[in-house]
């Protein structure tokens, strides 16, 4: 979770200021908090997050007691297969994360009927991607979508627009979705070499082969940054 930081500067019978912060994690701007405050010119302190919400001292650090244990560092690898004689499709979502000092990947797939198109179906993978996140606990942070559908990561950035109906009902649930856990999402388009894990999972949805895992996985740094 990043904050941008204001605070007031106040001495006796000196001037005051007031100094804005660029963005900031939010356990680092507390740190800081507690620094100015040891020099003891700190008057006054607030936190802004990306959402624009404010926080006090007190409830920013009460949240991130909160949040220490449930999932950071999110990455979500997405893919969508679609046969059209079928109206089928396969979805595959391959979730990376920190929880504490471990490190975790989900992987999971759905095969859905009743599919117009292979964008349709990618659009269907984002959105279960958002569901598992929500299942486990991601909220009120980034997180790093990675997928090789220019159409669906350009759309949903804004950079393309969507004319298609039923696409637009898939991306206005899935900013609803992500508005709602106060998720940041940062889009990166990738290869469908660098995609293949997620492509998989939506292959074998797609043969009929459901998997759903979740697993630890070694090592002290994410595996998963490409």
């Amino acid at each position: 979770m990043k904050v941008i930081m204001q605070w007031t500067y106040h001495a006796s019978k000196k001037p005051s200021a007031v100094f804005v912060s660029d963005w900031l994690e939010a356990g680092i701007a507390l740190v800081i908090t507690e620094d100015l405050e040891k020099a003891g010119r700190l008057k006054e302190v607030e936190y802004k997050d990306e959402f624009d919400t404010a926080w006090t001292k007190k409830e920013l650090k009460k949240l991130l007691t909160e949040v220490e244990e449930e999932p950071q560092d999110v990455t979500i690898f997405f893919d969508g297969g679609h046969l059209k004689e079928e109206g089928l499709a396969g979805i595959g979502v391959a979730i990376y994360f920190r929880q504490g000092k471990k490190f975790w990947r989900l992987r999971a797939n759905l095969k859905l009927e009743q599919f117009e198109s292979n964008n349709e179906a990618e659009y269907a993978a984002f959105h279960e991607a958002i569901r598992q996140l929500d299942d486990l606990g991601v909220h009120h942070q980034s997180c790093v979508f990675k997928g090789d559908s220019l159409v669906v990561l350009n759309q949903l950035s804004g950079e393309w627009p969507c004319m298609e109906e039923n696409l637009n009902k898939w991306l206005d649930r899935i900013e609803a979705k992500l508005n709602k856990l106060k998720i940041i999402p940062v889009y990166k388009p990738i290869s469908r070499k660098d995609n293949q894990e997620a492509d998989r999972l939506a292959t074998l949805a797609l043969e009929g082969k459901a998997i759903f895992s979740k697993s630890e996985i070694a090592g002290s740094k994410e595996p998963y940054q490409q």
